[in-house]
């Protein structure tokens, strides 16, 4: 077994246990707490520990109570496996996670190799699935949809309401922004569209005013950002500083407050993709009232990873066991009721959910509009 003791210490700083000791399942969630993407990072804790304070109330799973570690992978690949392993170390059955799909890939590996289970609620590269590891034989699902999904649907929303504009398509280079933008760009192509740009920018920059004013020189009406909310947010405001109205397009990742901390009034209008709302579902309704009433979010991830943790308890009750190979056997055959609705999984790991629809931005807050 790959795992030590020493990998355990040296990365006791980015771990927080948060239940009793001598509870007798050990699960967790790893996702960004520190760096730029910790917003994602809170909405998974958020959720993670809303769905272990209610199963456990309701008896937990199997009669015995949860306990929760919280593991840090910065949205970085090496700390990621590292993560991983120490979660092995750790003896947790279960990983929710990770956030970014360049962290859920190679930690993949580490989950297949130990027998733990993972559950991505926010991981939308299609090589999670389409390669996973032990491929029918594999642990690793998913509640979020996929990049070809989510292009597919921002692809065809621009060539429905944008045919006869400039449209460009920009991206971060990151595994989740590129593989976002590729596959929205295909599917703007196949419906006949041409791209009027097509171009690179870097993750953490503070001026893009040289992309903005090559925007500017192609007159670009319409911007596809294939990254994350922090760029975005910093794109769109500076095109609006210099005069641009350019519509913004992006994903998910837009699925933020603090997206709009950094546009400010320069993020109206913004779209996004993300699937349809899960707060307005019947099965949140109880889950959304107590997060508000203590004065915690829903918004973006929450519900995704409290719907994580409610198909693998699920499948453990169906089991009858926290087993590795028999969990999985109740994940591939069984339907699971959860805040997102009843959903099942393929035989790739993929879930059965409702596709993308369209958001915008407007005063602060973000509505779907179709």
């Amino acid at each position: 077994m790959k795992n030590t003791i020493f990998a355990a210490i040296t990365l006791a700083a980015s771990l927080t246990i948060v239940s009793p000791a001598n509870a007798e399942i050990s699960i967790a969630i790893v996702g960004p707490m520190t760096g730029q993407y910790t917003p994602f990072g809170e909405q998974m804790r958020i959720g993670a520990e809303q769905a272990i304070a209610d199963i456990n109330a309701s008896g937990g799973v199997l009669g015995e109570p949860i306990v929760l570690e919280i593991g840090d992978d910065a949205c970085d690949p090496k700390q990621a496996v590292a993560v991983a392993d120490t979660m092995s170390a750790l003896g947790v059955v279960f990983v929710a996670g990770h956030f970014c799909s360049s962290s859920s890939i190679p930690a993949s590996a580490v989950y297949f190799e130990e027998k733990i289970i993972q559950i991505s609620p926010a991981s939308i590269n299609p090589k999670l699935t389409d390669e996973r590891p032990g491929s029918a034989d594999g642990g690793t699902y998913r509640v979020s949809g996929r990049d070809d999904q989510q292009g597919a649907a921002a692809g065809a929303y621009l060539s429905a309401n944008f045919a006869d504009k400039n449209v460009a398509f920009v991206h971060d280079k990151t595994v989740y922004g590129k593989g976002l933008a590729d596959a929205t760009k295909a599917a703007f192509e196949a419906s006949g569209g041409t791209p009027a740009l097509y171009e690179a920018y870097n993750v953490g920059e503070r001026d893009y005013s040289a992309l903005v004013t090559k925007l500017q020189q192609e007159a670009v009406d319409v911007l596809y950002v294939g990254g994350y909310h922090t760029e975005a947010g910093l794109i769109v405001r500076q095109m609006r500083e210099q005069g641009l109205d350019t519509v913004l397009i992006s994903g998910d990742a837009l699925m933020t407050d603090d997206f709009w901390g950094i546009s400010g009034e320069a993020g109206e209008g913004a779209l996004m993709t993300f699937l349809p709302n899960p707060e307005d579902n019947v099965e949140a309704a109880n889950v959304v009232k107590d997060l508000n009433d203590a004065g915690k979010t829903s918004e973006g991830y929450v519900l995704y990873t409290y719907a994580a943790i409610q198909a693998w308890a699920q499948a453990a009750q169906l089991a009858g066991s926290t087993d590795y190979d028999a969990t999985r056997e109740a994940l591939n055959t069984g339907e699971f009721a959860t805040v997102l609705g009843r959903l099942a999984f393929d035989g790739k790991g993929d879930v059965s959910l409702p596709g993308y629809v369209l958001y915008e931005w407007s005063d602060g807050t973000y509505k779907q509009i179709n």
